[in-house]
């Protein structure tokens, strides 16, 4: 029985410097491929990458919350749109060049993923020495998912924030406890992920206190002393929130328009595919191992052994039901009378689901490792298929046929059309079609529109002049600047919703309408676009010249106004 153990824990410690390895494998491309590196385009190369650069030579990484970002949208976005200069992402980006700088940000937050899932589950769920490896796969798939990356850990760390919750509240390895829910925060967001963990904890605190009769103070000043940490550290959106009284563009969000029908379905597309910012891969092989765990369950009507088993599999549903009901239009009336309930996204329960999940794999491959000695075979190759499944979602893999991120930012493209103007930046202002205005600001452009959540709500009125008569002419588009506004874009009715015209695209804008008088008003010189406009000269616009270069994805139509 002794050898028995050791030969566990031996394998077991084998599994676990495999995994590192798989981890850092997983990441290395960034470190050798560098700008030639392929990466996740949606709220990542289109906004936030170029943000922290913006960001860092703005001088206002330490800004008071008064200050403004003087070259996106007429110095009218806030120093408070940004991530806040305590969060470890930043720091990142501004000690190292950008494609290092992410990579360790996916190195850093796959190890901890890792760690902390594993922790979780030898301690708390999966405590059999002879179940190593379960606790391991379980935590390597957990660590390799298509995770938002700009969070950080704000999903990923999750599961170490649960080990450590545990262990203070059981008081077990109180310091290293302490120490983790007080580093945590400078490596996670509280509004885009453990805003929702920490309600979660409260709701766990009051079950237990009402549960045992006592009043499990540890629990509370834990959860009340980490949420302290993430406000001290996010002081900029609490002054925001809290302190300004301008408008913003979240002031006329509007997204409770599902009917009834289009809910329910909504329900299962987040349950079995999930949402872009906490993607599990869960519908491949999770889910149908965790359906055959329950068959089994049922089988031996093992339910009150299985407390935890059931207790995932309802919560998992349960927020999927939370997150497409806030989208019916059921809400509406209540979230335009409570202002929060508009400006702040209360769906996004659904960042729990990844940490649920993953605990609910390895709960199903155990059920099906103490079934029957033959179901030990399958239990393997389900932790095998269910790498197998996530290897794809590597971004060098999945974004392969998109520009990689010095095709992206064309640097060298971008520094030509510097050069051809001949002015310096602060002095002009530009806009761009049929790519992302994050180009331009990566490459020190002034621009006038912008991707971002937080800005004045009269300057998005201000914009809306220039590209009215194109809104006019398309309602999906319309709906899409006025219902939400985020992305503040020189819109064609005739390119829709696409922003990644490539230079062997053979589009062109046959019937541009622009307020060209409205754009030169904000101080609108130059127009940067990623196809030809026939009819240019009916919209006050004038080609410069066309600037396209072997390295870059783009082919630039620089536009001047006359």
């Amino acid at each position: 029985m002794e050898n028995m153990k050791k030969t566990a824990l031996l394998n077991e410690r084998v599994y676990f410097y495999i995994s590192i390895l798989i981890i850092g494998l997983w990441v290395a491309p960034y470190f050798i491929l560098g700008d030639q590196a392929h990466m996740r385009i949606h709220d990542n190369l289109d906004s936030n990458i170029a943000w922290y650069k913006v960001l860092n030579e703005s001088g206002q990484l330490f800004g008071s919350v008064q200050a403004n970002i003087p070259q996106i949208i007429n110095g009218h976005l806030s120093r408070n749109a940004y991530y806040s200069e305590w969060y470890g992402i930043v720091e990142l980006f501004r000690f190292f060049p950008p494609v290092i700088a992410y990579g360790l940000n996916q190195l850093i937050s796959r190890f901890f993923a890792f760690l902390g899932m594993y922790l979780l589950l030898k301690k708390y769920v999966i405590k059999q020495e002879s179940d190593g490896f379960i606790r391991i796969v379980a935590a390597l798939t957990f660590a390799l998912t298509p995770f938002w990356p700009n969070g950080m850990l704000s999903t990923l760390g999750m599961p170490l924030a649960l080990w450590a919750f545990l262990n203070i509240r059981n008081r077990q390895q109180t310091f290293v406890s302490i120490v983790t829910i007080t580093l945590l925060p400078f490596y996670s967001t509280f509004m885009l992920g453990f805003f929702f963990f920490l309600s979660a904890m409260g709701v766990f605190w009051l079950v237990d206190v009402i549960r045992v009769k006592k009043p499990q103070w540890r629990m509370f000043i834990a959860t009340a002393y980490m949420t302290v940490i993430y406000l001290a550290i996010e002081y900029r959106d609490l002054a925001a929130l809290v302190f300004s009284h301008e408008q913003t563009n979240r002031s006329e969000f509007f997204g409770s328009n599902n009917s009834f029908f289009r809910t329910i379905r909504l329900i299962f597309k987040n349950y079995i595919i999930g949402h872009n910012q906490d993607q599990t891969v869960f519908e491949f092989i999770i889910l149908p191992v965790s359906l055959l765990a329950l068959v089994i369950v049922i089988l031996q009507k093992s339910f009150r052994q299985e407390k935890l088993f059931i207790g995932l599999h309802i919560t998992n549903f349960l927020l999927s039901v939370w997150y497409a009901f806030w989208w019916y239009e059921g809400w509406a009336p209540l979230k335009q009378s409570i202002g929060i309930l508009n400006t702040f996204n209360f769906s996004r329960y659904h960042y729990l689901r990844p940490m649920i999940i993953y605990i609910l794999f390895a709960v199903s491959l155990q059920i099906l490792w103490r079934y029957q000695k033959k179901w030990r075979i399958a239990a393997v190759v389900f932790a095998v298929l269910q790498i197998g499944v996530l290897i794809p979602s590597n971004e060098q893999i999945w974004y392969r046929h998109s520009p990689s991120f010095g095709e992206f930012y064309a640097v060298q493209e971008f520094t030509e059309i510097k050069k051809f103007i001949g002015r310096p930046v602060q002095d002009y202002r530009v806009a761009s079609i049929g790519l992302h205005p994050a180009i331009a600001q990566y490459n020190g452009f002034y621009t006038l529109d912008t991707y971002n959540n937080f800005y004045p709500l009269s300057y998005k009125h201000q914009f809306r002049k220039i590209i009215a008569p194109e809104l006019a002419k398309n309602k999906t588009l319309a709906k899409y600047f006025d219902q939400w506004g985020g992305r503040s874009y020189i819109f064609v009715d005739e390119l829709g919703k696409h922003y990644m015209f490539s230079k062997d695209s053979t589009k062109v804008i046959q019937n541009l309408n622009l307020d060209m008088e409205a754009f030169k008003q904000m101080g609108g010189e130059y127009i940067l676009s990623a196809v030809p406009i026939e009819n240019a000269q009916e919209n006050q616009l004038d080609l410069q010249r066309i600037f396209q270069t072997n390295d870059a994805y783009w082919k630039i139509y620089l536009y001047k106004v006359i």
